[in-house]
């Protein structure tokens, strides 16, 4: 695969300064408890490290992930423990870089939302194979990264970090802000200046320190790699940076869930909104270990990433045919989509592509649009990303894409109640009347 100069010479700097955290904390060390997980390895060159707060390779400086020990035998066996686990991520603690006994910690314990069968949907959009949602407002701060942090607190935990950290576009703030109260650490976020209200006052109501840096997402995550290789930053645990090989674990959970919700079976087809790009490759990592497991059977599936229009650089590569992924500056009312550099922009496009997929991008219009469908149709208030999601979803069906007699999966990341201002200058009162029947009637509205 071709790579981007750029990307790669970006990793090499936060490579050294991931290597010198590990120097920072006593606690890092293959004997580290963190379940099945053995070790670090490196997605580009295999090599593998010791169990610590490092994220690229001190070889060639590609991303690091979780590498396990993972359970074998018996597959019933395993699928019988899992379903008599607790009613939250906790129940494929097997599967994850977490202590076995993590269920007893102080956690907020997310996960295991709801997979809504979206019959009203599927009829508007002409799906006939079977449409799902899995959505995960339903998480203890409404999106799908109370997942990623709970798996980041653990690793936190072990490495005997004091202080949650983490650059973000809105959600993951909330979420480490809300996971660091519950778990008792120090916590410290840093977002983009202008972010939507809602997520600004849901990062900052926890009590943790908000710092809102003058750029966009990019500008912020460039700052806390800075703040990574500084004294200032000694003891913190950005979840999203030097934590992040154990964070992107977390996105595996959609996976795990999604299969059990659909009775231990792969989806045909699968939506994803991409960011960084994080939760698409996690999630088909995930369906890739219950292949291996045998968990489920073994059979072809496809994966789909969604954007938005003025933020899609991994769609505008995929339509172009290019394994480099261009950086784009943001312009787009999907604000927690809107990282211009995604780190895992090029593995998505492999996952795209040797699925049989795709990655489509919508316009502001067309997100807005989507949001109200959804709404309309399944009682479901998605957030932006949500209505980017089931907006490509729309347009791969019309352009031949996404075949409607499979059974698909759309994800919904997050609550509409944090992106008001998305909704809000077409969205209102059907009529405003005096308090009279005659009033009423007058409106057109006692049908």
């Amino acid at each position: 695969m071709a790579k981007c100069a750029m990307g790669k010479m970006r990793r090499k700097g936060l490579a050294i300064m991931a290597v010198h955290t590990v120097d920072t904390v006593a606690n890092a060390s293959s004997t580290v408890n963190l379940g099945p997980a053995v070790a670090l390895s490196c997605r580009e060159c295999g090599e593998r490290f010791d169990l610590g707060p490092i994220f690229a390779c001190a070889l060639c400086f590609g991303p690091l992930e979780v590498a396990y020990d993972l359970p074998t035998g018996d597959p019933e066996a395993l699928r019988a423990q899992i379903e008599a686990g607790p009613d939250n991520i906790w129940r494929y603690a097997p599967l994850l870089p977490v202590p076995a006994n993590v269920a007893e910690k102080p956690n907020l314990n997310p996960g295991f939302t709801k997979l809504v069968k979206a019959d009203n949907l599927a009829r508007e959009l002409g799906v006939t194979g079977g449409l799902y949602v899995k959505d995960d407002s339903g998480n203890p701060t409404h999106s799908f990264k109370d997942r990623v942090v709970a798996i980041a607190v653990e690793a936190a935990r072990a490495f005997g970090f004091t202080t949650l950290s983490c650059s973000s576009t809105g959600n993951l703030a909330g979420a480490v802000g809300a996971a660091a109260a519950r778990a008792g650490f120090r916590s410290c976020v840093f977002i983009p200046h202008d972010l939507e209200q809602g997520k600004v006052v849901m990062a900052a109501v926890y009590g943790g320190e908000l710092v809102g840096i003058e750029g966009n997402y990019d500008d912020v995550n460039r700052f806390c790699s800075e703040l990574i290789g500084d004294p200032l930053g000694e003891g913190w645990g950005f979840v999203n940076v030097n934590l992040r090989p154990y964070y992107g674990e977390g996105s595996k959970t959609l996976a795990y869930e999604i299969c059990e919700q659909l009775g231990w079976k792969l989806p045909d087809q699968i939506v994803i909104p991409i960011a960084s790009g994080s939760q698409l490759t996690k999630i088909d990592k995930g369906l890739q270990e219950l292949i291996k497991l045998g968990l489920v059977e073994d059979r072809p599936y496809k994966i789909f990433g969604a954007q938005a229009e003025g933020c899609s650089p991994v769609s505008t590569a995929f339509k172009a045919g290019h394994d480099v992924v261009r950086p784009q500056k943001p312009n787009t009312i999907a604000k927690s989509l809107a990282i211009g550099n995604p780190a895992d922009g090029p593995y998505v496009l492999d996952i795209a592509r040797r699925t049989g997929g795709a990655v489509e991008d919508v316009n502001d219009e067309q997100v807005v649009d989507a949001i109200k469908l959804l709404a309309r149709t399944e009682g479901i208030f998605a957030e932006t990303a949500g209505g980017v999601t089931v907006g490509v979803t729309r347009k791969l069906i019309e352009n031949g894409l996404l075949d409607p007699a499979l059974t698909t999966v759309v994800l919904n990341t997050g609550d509409g109640l944090k992106t008001l201002d998305a909704v809000a200058p077409t969205t209102g009162p059907t009529a405003t009347i005096r308090p009279s029947l005659d009033a009423f009637r007058d409106a057109g509205l006692a049908h």
